[in-house]
């Protein structure tokens, strides 16, 4: 087996293209490659999805514990001839003073040498104590090698390679070229996912046969060859027989979700039925609804256009159907949305009006603490804190001042900066984002909160309506 992280001296280096050319040639060849992603990331995990044909995994210190991160590793990569670990930021870089949720010690906790992405524009002689630095700053990290990117040409190429082959003992595996065709388009919160490009397939690649060519995939796999095999992991439960129905929103304006998360809710009894908020005229039958995380705002003439499908979930919702959305879903589910001064209409379930800024509002790791009025939390809980994240450029407005909410914000900024998770009926809409763990355990609360309000209405279908 073939394990490695993949990191860079600073965002913005070139890694995630590195990487998704890196996964997307080795599945070429044959190999079956396992990608992960440290920290809440949704976007670039799509990306590596795409490359590989398998579900990218998310390793995240601040949700998920250390033993945590070792089995999911394992499990997922056992059956895998190569783990690619894409890092965040810098190797060291983290939210601490001792680089605790670094990828650095991701990469320590996990045994994985590192292949250094490195943005070499600009740099000759200068980039030997750039590597000598990150060698030495802590000796138990093993950069198993340097991909350098962004390269002005070939003499530029030829004149790195020297300084490093002459001033460190760290290989060159790789020179990639600057090339503005490879770029992933970004936007304001990060890359453009996969769900909304038509081309990715392409671009993906072009990616590989860029690596194909410029990356010394043979030493790059000979330098991270393990022998040591992965610890077994405890088998997961096998999904319980369905109990309930789950519409999710799943198309171009939504697609932030955690794959281990519906892992989780089909192991909890739940049938997951997607639909297109886009283009669906009505509401599969479902017994609760999820609308997760995405890009509503470049979506929302489509959104409003669709008026059967925002009548259909209002109705739904206040007719009591379990329901939960994060961010992107709390935007669709308001009154209205603004940008760049347009507003649009919304579903309406939220009596509030979301607008866009130009600067983050929230952005960063979260701390939740439940109140009373979360719908499906166990009784006692108000003292635990509840690990999320946030990023979103957008804020509600003009929420009554009775407004409910799930949660106190013990950390990060959620609707107003002391709560989160608006409350109305049995929808939860907050703009933290969850991760399934041992610490939250939100797919099985959920689907038990859904399987009894299922059951109640069963008790009493006099209560049912058309849609719900």
């Amino acid at each position: 087996m073939h394990r490695f992280l993949v990191s860079a001296a600073h965002k913005s280096s070139g890694k995630t293209a590195v990487s998704v050319g890196l996964a997307a040639e080795l599945s070429r060849r044959g190999l079956a490659v396992q990608a992960f992603k440290k920290g809440p990331d949704y976007i670039d995990p799509m990306w590596l999805a795409a490359a590989t044909g398998r579900p990218c995994r998310n390793l995240d210190f601040n949700l998920s514990a250390p033993d945590e991160l070792r089995l999911e590793f394992a499990r997922h990569g056992a059956l895998a001839d190569v783990c690619l670990v894409e890092g965040n930021k810098g190797l060291y870089d983290g939210l601490d003073l001792h680089g605790n949720n670094s990828n650095a010690a991701l990469a320590r906790l996990l045994d994985l040498p590192v292949v250094l992405v490195l943005d070499a524009r600009g740099m000759t002689r200068g980039i030997a104590p750039l590597i000598l630095g990150y060698q030495a700053f802590d000796r138990s990290i093993r950069i198993a090698g340097v991909i350098l990117s962004r390269l002005g040409g070939s003499r530029h190429e030829a004149k790195l390679r020297s300084v490093i082959e002459h001033y460190t003992d760290v290989p060159v595996l790789g020179a990639m070229h600057e090339d503005p065709c490879l770029a992933i388009a970004e936007r304001h919160i990060g890359l453009t996912p996969t769900n909304e490009d038509g081309a990715v397939q392409g671009r993906i690649a072009a990616l590989a046969a860029a690596v194909a060519g410029q990356v010394d995939l043979e030493r790059l796999l000979a330098a991270t060859l393990s022998s040591v095999p992965l610890p077994a992991a405890p088998p997961l439960a096998r999904p319980a027989r369905p109990g309930v129905r789950i519409g999710i929103a799943r198309d171009r304006a939504f697609g932030f979700y955690y794959p281990d998360d519906l892992d989780a809710l089909e192991r909890a009894g739940a049938e997951l039925l997607f639909f297109d908020a886009l283009r669906d005229a009505r509401l599969p039958r479902v017994d609760g609804l999820i609308i997760g995380g995405g890009f509503p705002e470049i979506f929302m003439r489509e959104l409003e256009a669709n008026a059967a499908l925002r009548g259909e979930i209002l109705a739904a919702i206040q007719a009591g159907m379990p329901a939960y959305a994060e961010c992107g879903g709390l935007m669709y589910l308001a009154r209205s949305l603004t940008w760049r001064g347009d507003t649009r209409r919304m579903v309406g379930a939220i009596p509030g009006d979301v607008v866009m800024h130009g600067r983050p509002v929230g952005r960063g790791y979260v701390k939740l603490a439940p109140t009373e009025a979360h719908p499906w939390r166990d009784h006692g809980e108000e003292q635990l804190e509840i690990p999320a994240h946030e990023f979103h450029y957008s804020s509600i407005e003009g929420l009554a001042p009775d407004t409910r909410f799930a949660y106190r914000v013990a950390r990060g900024f959620g609707v107003d900066g002391k709560s989160d998770g608006i409350v109305f009926n049995n929808l939860l809409a907050a703009y933290s984002h969850l991760r399934g763990s041992g610490s939250c355990d939100w797919p099985a609360r959920f689907v038990a909160f859904v399987h009894r309000r299922a059951e109640e209405r069963r008790a009493a279908p006099a209560l049912l309506s058309a849609v719900y």
